[in-house]
């Protein structure tokens, strides 16, 4: 009978009134579609909010009881940079930022578990996850469970926490700042080589490995330096309530300490092992009975061809590293937030 209709009062070939047809049940689906889709996204008489996809799997490590609150454990390992993230080309920084923001936005997060094995890293790139954890701690819970190690800008991320653990075997503090160069003119001397420099100004090569530091530029970087410690004994300061002068003449100056002894510091909450930090998340996030996942990157089909792709292109190499800790190379010029066994 529909068919009959529209061929009966349309003037065009049966094949052109069909397209029109389709053409308007397309149109009428893509709408319905959109309408709901705000309506998905809306909550109650609030503005409309899209679901956005989630870019992290949930791996759970311990079941719920009769809920669906969840208890989101993030990892930070490493050292902290922009980069040497845990997907190909991938960094670190705005991983750690996507992980906060899909923990946020998941209303079956009741907190969140930080878990933390980093000596520390850059300056900027700890600031960074600091800021965006700060965000993420006014909105939610977070418990900061250091292992192994958290220091110095591990250690400055963790004070956005709202509560940090570790157990009494950590090693974390180390409130300190470095940067360091390597002088190389006397084994320039020794090979026969000269360094030669044409530069705009009389810092532009300051830190140049091939001769040594002038009494301004060593005023110059003690002074950067020193800026940089002062955030960094502020922010300690003011996340662990403590007097800024007792830290700078005690604690805070770049010494690393054991769990039990930062416990008496002051500089965290509670020693113990990651299930306490479980259990308190779930204290401090009401939900006693929620399940504790952990968020992982996820895994396709492109992930594994990449994974066979660097296999093919992979090299033997002989890294030389001078003065750090294996697996940490430190670049010339920049600011770190490191314990003083990881620099030169």
């Amino acid at each position: 009978m529909s068919w009959g209709f529209i061929h009966a009062g349309c003037p065009m070939k049966k094949s052109g009134c069909l397209s029109l047809v389709l053409f308007v049940a397309l149109g009428l689906s893509l709408f319905g579609n959109l309408i709901l889709l705000v309506a998905l996204g809306s909550r109650g008489s609030g503005p409309a909010k899209v679901i956005t996809e989630k870019k992290l799997t949930e791996t759970r490590l311990s079941p719920g009881k009769d809920s669906n609150d969840k208890i989101a454990l993030i990892r930070l390992d490493g050292l902290i940079s922009f980069g040497g993230g845990v997907s190909r080309n991938g960094d670190m920084v705005e991983e750690l930022k996507e992980a906060f923001q899909q923990a946020e936005n998941d209303p079956h997060v009741k907190a969140v578990v930080l878990s933390v094995d980093s000596p520390g890293g850059e300056v900027t790139a700890g600031d960074t996850i600091h800021h965006a954890l700060a965000k993420l701690s006014s909105r939610k819970p977070v418990v900061i469970f250091m292992n192994s190690i958290g220091t110095s800008a591990a250690y400055y991320i963790a004070c956005a926490g709202s509560w940090i653990m570790c157990t009494d075997t950590t090693f974390t503090g180390s409130i300190g700042v470095i940067i360091s160069t390597l002088n190389y003119k006397e084994l320039f001397g020794k090979i026969g080589l000269q360094s030669v420099i044409f530069k705009s100004g009389k810092f532009k090569d300051a830190l140049n490995g091939a001769r040594d530091l002038t009494e301004e530029e060593k005023t110059y970087f003690q002074a950067l330096v020193m800026q940089t410690y002062d955030r960094f004994l502020n922010i300690v300061a003011t996340a662990r309530k403590l007097d800024p002068a007792t830290l700078r003449e005690g604690v805070a100056d770049g010494r690393v300490m054991s769990g039990k002894d930062a416990l008496a510091a002051k500089l965290v909450d509670q020693t113990g092992y990651v299930e306490d930090a479980w259990e308190k998340a779930r204290s401090l996030g009401k939900a006693p009975g929620a399940e504790v996942v952990r968020y992982e990157k996820k895994r396709g089909i492109g992930r594994l061809l990449r994974f066979f792709e660097d296999s093919e292109k992979s090299d033997i190499r002989l890294d030389l590293n001078l003065g750090t800790a294996p697996g940490v190379k430190l670049e010339t010029g920049r600011l770190y937030l490191l314990p003083p066994f990881y620099a030169p």
